[in-house]
């Protein structure tokens, strides 16, 4: 009697863990495919931003070149710079950090047609170039564009007491990127909802580097300030870590 209990017991033993064990095979394959679908939903709105932001950087770029025709040569050297990275490395999922800033002061420099050249304009490049991040694929195409063209945009390019002042950074394995500007009077960007950029800037950046950056954009008096930040080091580390 004893010996048949012990079976009996020892057979519903043996169910339970096996159903225990079923079950959390069917939980563990529901996480993945959760994150596998949500990979797919990230990578589909990732697809979608960049869809909106090439026509919207390039009709920017043609406007300048347009509008100063007698700097033609130097212009379309600058424009080529620009729509090579737009057409051929903007696809990539990462480009290096040296090739994100080589195309930001092209960018930069097709924005300066827009300006008189006695405006003041201060571009400050303090990457330590011997640095090893500073030529891996860690940073994602055109992510300093919107931080750049809002600076121009929205800039009171009349005053003379007007500045946009853009400084690049590698430090301490974190890449920074502050773009300050005199608001003018017109501009949006003292309103809650200043158009497409700030958002999907803001969602890009979630999705790519989740915890490891830091966007701040705040007005002091008249003049805008944006800063970016992004541990490139802990990226990489959670890059390695997720395989």
């Amino acid at each position: 009697m004893i010996v048949a209990l012990t079976a009996s017991a020892c057979t519903a033993l043996v169910m339970v863990y096996s159903t225990l064990k079923k079950e959390r095979k069917e939980r563990t394959d529901m996480e993945k495919k959760y994150t596998e679908l949500e990979l797919k939903i990230h990578s589909l709105e990732l697809d979608t931003i960049k869809y909106k932001l090439n026509p919207h950087l390039f009709k920017n770029t043609l406007n300048s070149i347009q509008s100063h025709a007698y700097q033609t040569y130097y212009a379309l050297d600058k424009l080529s710079n620009v729509l090579d990275f737009i057409l051929y490395e903007s696809e990539r999922k990462f480009v290096t950090l040296k090739e994100e800033i080589e195309f930001a002061l092209s960018l930069i420099e097709i924005n300066r047609l827009k300006i008189s050249p006695l405006f003041n304009l201060s571009i400050k490049n303090r990457i330590d170039e011997s640095h090893p991040l500073y030529i891996q694929q860690l940073v994602a195409p055109l992510i300093t564009t919107d931080l750049i063209e809002n600076a121009f945009k929205h800039a009171d390019l009349q005053n003379e007491n007007a500045f946009i002042a853009i400084v690049f950074e590698l430090k301490n394995d974190t890449f920074s990127l502050t773009v300050s500007n005199k608001i003018s009077n017109a501009s949006p960007l003292k309103k809650e909802k200043s158009g497409f950029g700030k958002p999907n800037l803001k969602k890009r950046l979630d999705i790519i580097y989740k915890n490891n950056y830091k966007l701040d954009q705040f007005a002091e008096g008249d003049v805008y300030i944006s800063a970016l930040k992004i541990n490139l080091l802990e990226h990489k580390n959670k890059m390695l870590t997720a395989g």
